[in-house]
Order: C-alpha cells, then sequence, then structure tokens
C-alpha cells in the first residue's frame, strides 16, 4: 500500500487549555483519512492521482488520502464493498455486473468518457482500421475477459456478425510477441497499452495499427469514482472533498505531465518517465471530449449512464436482476464551478 500522508510534526498538543487558532500541526491531525483504490498496480495512466496528494489539493479538502493498488475490477469493487477502501477507481460495466450481484456500489464521476478498448495489430499483418475487418478476425485474448463480448456488442451494432470473430486464448504478458511474431494478426489490449506495442511494432520494421472502438462509434463510459451507497449517504461532503480534489490533480496532470510523473515516481519505484509521459497522453484521449470541454472533468450524462447499462446487460450479461440504470449512480458531487481541463 502507499501511504501518502500529511506532514505534520506530531507536535505533543494540550500543553495549555487556552483557546487559541488551530496550528498547522492541529490542522494536519483533524484530515480526514480516506482510501482509494486504482483499478491496478500504478502505472503512469494513474498520475493525476498522485499529483493530487504531492500538489496537497486532498489537504486542502481536509483530507489525508492513501492510495492502494488492485488487480482489476473485482478486486477494487470487493475492496470498496467491504470498506478498505472508501472510493476507487471503478469502471461503468463493473458497477452494473456488481449491482446484479447485490452489491451497491455507484459512481459519483466519470474520469474515461471513452472506455479503452482497443483492438491491435500490425501494418503488415491484420491491419485493423474499419469495423468491417473485424469479421472473421482471429483476436489474441484472455478467457474469461468480458472484452470479446464488448468487441461482440460492439460488432453487433454495426451490423457485423458477432459470431464470426474467433477468439484466441493469449495470456495478457504473450499478446505483444504473439503479434509481433505473426502468430494472431491482432490482439485485444487497452489503449493505454499503445506506446509500448508502438515502439515494439517499429523496432521490428512495421507500424503499429490501433483501433480504438470509442472512436468508432462505441457509446460507453469506463472508469470514474465509485463508492458505496451507504458511505455516500453518511458522509456526502467528504465525498464532494474527495472528487473535487481529485479532479483538480486530473487538471493539474493534463496541463503539466512533466509534474505529474514526477509525482507519481516520488511514490512509486520502476516507473520511466518517457512511458507515464505516454499514457498521461493516452489518457488525455479518453477523459477529454467535447462534453468535458463543456461541463468540466467528471461530469457524465444520465442518457448515456442508461445508453450503457442497456449495452452492458444485452452484450455482457448479468447474474442477477439487472440495475436500472438510475441505480448505478448518483449526481450533485461534482464541484462548482466544473473544474475544466
Amino acid at each position: 500500500m502507499t501511504r501518502l500522508k500529511g506532514t505534520g510534526l506530531g507536535l505533543a498538543l494540550g500543553l495549555s487549555l487556552i483557546a487559541t487558532a488551530p496550528t498547522p500541526v492541529q490542522a494536519a491531525e483533524e484530515l480526514t483519512p480516506v482510501v482509494f483504490s486504482l483499478d491496478f498496480i500504478p502505472l503512469g495512466r494513474h498520475a493525476a492521482w498522485y499529483a493530487a496528494v504531492e500538489e496537497g489539493f486532498f489537504k486542502e479538502e481536509g483530507l489525508d488520502v492513501s492510495i492502494i493498488p488492485s488487480q482489476g475490477t473485482a478486486q477494487v469493487m470487493q475492496a470498496v464493498a467491504t470498506g478498505i477502501a472508501q472510493f476507487g477507481f471503478v469502471d461503468l460495466p463493473g458497477v452494473v455486473l456488481a449491482q446484479a450481484g447485490g452489491t451497491d456500489i455507484k459512481m459519483i464521476a466519470v474520469n474515461y468518457q471513452k472506455s479503452p478498448y482497443a483492438i491491435f495489430s500490425l501494418a503488415n499483418g491484420g491491419n485493423v482500421q474499419e469495423a468491417s475487418q473485424l469479421e472473421g478476425l482471429s483476436l489474441g485474448s484472455g478467457a474469461g475477459s468480458i472484452t470479446p463480448m464488448v468487441i461482440g456488442g460492439f460488432m453487433s451494432q454495426k451490423g457485423l456478425s458477432a459470431k464470426s470473430l474467433e477468439i484466441v486464448n493469449v495470456a495478457p504478458p504473450a499478446r505483444a510477441s504473439a503479434l509481433l511474431s505473426g502468430q494472431v494478426p491482432a490482439i485485444e489490449f487497452f489503449a493505454m497499452a499503445k506506446p509500448g506495442l508502438e515502439a515494439a511494432a517499429k523496432e521490428a520494421g512495421t507500424e503499429l495499427r490501433t483501433f480504438l472502438l470509442a472512436d468508432n462509434g462505441l457509446e460507453l463510459y469506463s472508469n470514474g469514482i465509485g463508492a458505496s451507497a451507504a458511505y455516500l449517504e453518511d458522509n456526502p461532503d467528504i465525498a464532494r472533498a474527495f472528487v473535487k480534489a481529485a479532479l483538480r490533480g486530473w487538471q493539474f496532470a493534463l496541463a503539466n505531465p512533466e509534474k505529474a510523473a514526477e509525482a507519481i515516481m516520488k511514490n512509486i519505484d520502476g516507473l520511466k518517465r518517457d512511458v507515464i509521459l505516454a499514457e498521461i497522453e493516452v489518457v488525455r484521449g479518453l477523459a477529454v471530449t467535447d462534453d468535458v470541454e463543456e461541463h468540466g472533468l467528471g461530469w457524465f450524462s444520465p442518457e448515456k449512464m442508461q445508453a450503457g447499462v442497456s449495452f452492458v446487460v444485452d452484450n455482457v450479461g448479468v447474474q442477477g436482476t439487472a440495475p436500472e440504470a438510475g441505480s448505478i449512480y448518483l449526481e450533485g458531487f461534482l464541484p462548482d464551478p466544473a473544474i475544466k481541463p
């Protein structure tokens, strides 16, 4: 766990009963502890959260934030549901599936306005640049992943045969080599994999082709800030403070990627600056849309939430009772005025 705390000196208090104005030490002690779970291990794409800590945005809102890693959607959902974390970087499909399973987690801000589902191929291989090329394609993916179902739903929306897509089971660590060696003509990964794959393709004397579903018609929100309904009901002011500080971190990271890179490197060993900067640029493409330019970071549309829930229910499927769209989010937690990129 990465523990990121305020810098109070911790001097003993209570030497005098005389009422005085709060000292910095007292203010630090009054910070509310909050745990935030990432959706994965800390990577360049997460720099904004660390920037919010290092720039003091959370402290300004009275929060002492700890950032913990996870190993994917299921684990972050579990952390939030069990109270290990008060907030988590959840995604819309995960919230729908969690609610169907009886876990009442709600989204209160959307950071990735576009879903990061991407299909990668090589110019001298699959060369996937249009949706129609997905028909009959052999795609390296993972057993148990919901991504093939998302791709299948996208194909159905395009009037294409989802059944024609051939899924080849390739573990995530082996997908890049499977693509570069020609074992499969295409692989699926999140868009954040683009910088590394692009460099590897260049070394192999070819060019990477990136087919981002969100740029070709997929309307599906992805990751954002989530919390349990009970926590939000009991702690609305803390939730608003957390969202405001977090979105200031995103604003800062997008405007100052070099400083955001320094923030995460200060807390996480082994990350490379150029990779962090490349991932921040990928995230910029997912986070900054016309809607965000107009309404601010974290904004979401109830109508698009409804479309997203319908897409997940129809294409991914749920075990249990499918939730109503209005139950997977709560409005009223975004800052006013809006924080714009």
